[in-house]
């Protein structure tokens, strides 16, 4: 078994072992992988958090050798929560990082930055302030960051840089917590599923206070709820049917 670790910004992740195959989810800088598979031009890898498998072009790898990868995974976590930041190589050279990006990474890859400082412990109402950060954010399948970000992604990124972790996609994500029977029981924070005419679950997003949502359609966006589902006041009709509600912070 290989390992690497995502050592620029923003890195796509592809169904196929080729440029045009769909992008099905981002690695974010310090982002660990386990290399599954590894062909002339590209590798199979599983990311460490999540378990998400996926392609990765061979010139965008950054191999770590198994110590290097299990010494990383042990050190605590410090996410960056400003939109974009810059690290500084060990030429000098800066370069952006989005919002998420994993500082652990910095020792091991011989990165510089700046600010440092560690932030007291998040707090359920830490995911509302965070998630509205992503607003107008375009949406993009698979994406993960502030220039593209598909709904699962959102809430994903949102948990993950307030300290939990989150399966990728929406259904994966339906499976954890604990489920809420009625809106009336929840709190921002909480996530709201909404399912297909096949009763599949193909969208998430975030309650807010006053029966309100913030959600990727379109965009990155607030939006009413109620008992039935999404109500968007622009088409006047609702856009997605509720499935469940669930707690997943505690």
């Amino acid at each position: 078994m290989e390992y690497g670790i995502c050592h620029l910004g923003i890195l796509p992740v592809r169904n196929e072992n080729r440029h045009a195959g769909e992008l099905v989810t981002q690695l974010i800088y310090g982002d660990a992988y386990k290399i599954l598979e590894t062909q002339k031009k590209w590798v199979r890898i599983r990311v460490a958090d999540d378990g998400y498998e996926g392609w990765l072009h061979a010139l965008q790898v950054h191999k770590i050798s198994k110590s290097e990868f299990e010494a990383n995974q042990k050190l605590p976590n410090h996410f960056t929560s400003d939109l974009v930041n810059y690290l500084t190589n060990k030429e000098g050279l800066l370069f952006p990082i989005p919002i998420g990006s994993n500082l652990k990474a910095n020792t091991l890859l011989e990165h510089q930055f700046e600010d440092q400082q560690k932030k007291a412990a998040p707090q359920k109402d830490d995911l509302v302030k965070t998630a509205y950060l992503y607003l107008n954010t375009p949406y993009l399948w698979g994406g993960k960051t502030p220039f593209g970000i598909d709904c699962s992604g959102l809430v994903q990124m949102v948990y993950k840089i307030n300290g939990r972790q989150l399966l990728r996609d929406a259904s994966e994500q339906a499976t954890q917590g604990t489920t809420l029977s009625f809106i009336e029981e929840s709190a921002p924070g909480d996530l709201a599923f909404f399912d297909n005419k096949e009763g599949d679950i193909i969208h998430v997003g975030m309650l807010l206070e006053n029966h309100h949502i913030i959600h990727a359609h379109g965009h990155v966006r607030i939006d009413r709820i109620d008992q039935t589902g999404i109500y968007n006041a622009e088409q006047q009709t609702h856009s997605h049917k509720l499935r469940l509600i669930k707690n997943i912070w505690e």
